[in-house]
This record gives structure tokens, sequence and C-alpha cells, in this order.
């Protein structure tokens, strides 16, 4: 299998990311610098964390608009995964990849620190490895992770089944104890239509071996990996 790890001037996750994708794969991914025009033949795309271009206007808003990104969004198009983590995330619903807007935390602060998760659709390449309504404990890193959206679109994500997975207590009861930047109905992570497409502010790759603090990161890679390996 073959993965590409977009590089934007401030992203401090690519390497976390390669490193857990070449554990689950087995080779290393290619890093592809912001400026390209043209990704390699890639089976993954990921869009790491970190505070691209510093995060000026808004996270991910610059970066959304680099060279490269009219790659991914072209390949998106032809149904190739896309994996957006944290400031990822940002820039997948800055570039309309996926709806809504990430704002600032509820509590203005920035977060960092283990939060839970509970899967919520395990109907995807992304979210295969785990079973429904499993609580994961990982780590999240952020300014802006309050996700909101309208109502309508709220409802769609709802409806549609394209919620993946939703910040809870360590019991995985979604309530505003376990929401941790105050997310509109507690999400965590999303969907786009077909599935192709996930972006999360959870750091799966910084939950990915024992040495990290924990281990349940590491079946994202693992079931991605497989279910793109076929």
């Amino acid at each position: 299998m073959k993965s590409s790890v977009i590089v934007f001037p401030g992203s401090n996750c690519d390497r976390d990311a390669a490193v857990a994708l070449g554990r689950a794969c087995g080779s290393p991914a290619d890093m592809v610098w912001h400026r390209d025009t043209k990704l390699p033949a890639t089976d993954l795309i990921v869009l790491p964390g970190g505070f691209s271009y510093g995060d000026y206007l808004r996270g991910g808003a610059i970066a959304a608009r680099s060279p490269i990104m009219r790659d991914v969004v072209a390949r998106a198009a032809q149904g190739v995964p896309i994996l957006g983590i944290c400031n990822g995330f940002q820039i997948l619903t800055e570039c309309g990849l996926l709806p809504g807007v990430l704002m600032r935390n509820a509590g203005l602060k920035f977060i960092c620190r283990n939060v839970h998760v509970t899967v919520a659709n395990t109907d995807s390449a992304f979210t295969r490895g785990y079973t429904i309504n499993q609580v994961l404990r990982i780590p999240v890193a952020h300014n802006e992770g309050n996700y909101r959206a309208q109502e309508s679109t709220l409802d769609r994500l709802e409806g549609e089944n394209l919620i993946a997975f939703r910040y809870t207590t360590p019991e995985g009861a979604a309530n505003d104890a376990g929401n941790p930047n105050g997310s509109a109905r507690n999400i965590a992570g999303i969907f786009n239509e077909t599935r192709s497409i996930l972006g999360l502010m959870p750091h799966p790759e910084r939950a990915a071996d024992p040495y990290l603090g924990g281990t349940d990161g590491a079946r994202l890679f693992d079931g991605l990996v497989a279910a793109l390996a076929r």
C-alpha cells in the first residue's frame, strides 16, 4: 500500500503519522511538500496535525489554498481515501471536502490531554478495526476543535450515519462532562458522504505504540491498511 503525507510549513505531526503508517503497512510513506503540485501514485492521503502557516487567519485556512491541495481535491473526486487529523480536519473543512467548521474551544484555552471518544460507525475503511460504541483513549492538542455546523447539516450527518467518533466520558456517555471543547453533539470526527474521507480532532498517531502511553489509535491504521491492501 502506498501512502502520502502532506507537509505544510508548521506541520508537527507529519512524522508521527508517517511512523504510524509505516508500522501498520511496513513501507514508508511519501512525504509531499505543500508547494508540490502533483501527488505520486497513492492509495491514501494524510493531512497531518500541527499549525500550518502558523494558523494565520484561522486554522487550516491558508493550507487549504496551497498548491498541493488542488491535486488532493482532484484525488478525492477519484475516490482516494483521505485522513485529516486535527489541523488536517480543519483543512478539510476549509477546502470544502467536509462540512462545518472548527471554532475556538468553548473554554478559549488550548487543550492538550487524553480524552475519551466512542466509535459511532464501523462501516468504513478507517473504523473497521473497532467495534461500535467502543470507548477509546486518545490525545487531543488543539485550540480550535469546537466542531460547528448548521442544524440541518448536523441532522444530515446523524441521519446518514456520517459521524465517526463522539467525545464521551470514560464510561462512554456523550454528555457535557465528556466534551472537552464544546463541539456540537459531541462530534469528534466525521466522514464525507461516501466515507472515503475522515476528519477527526483526536490524534490516533499519538496513541499507536505502547511507548506513547496507549495503542487505541493503532487499530485505525491497521484497519485502514487491511482495507486498502486488498
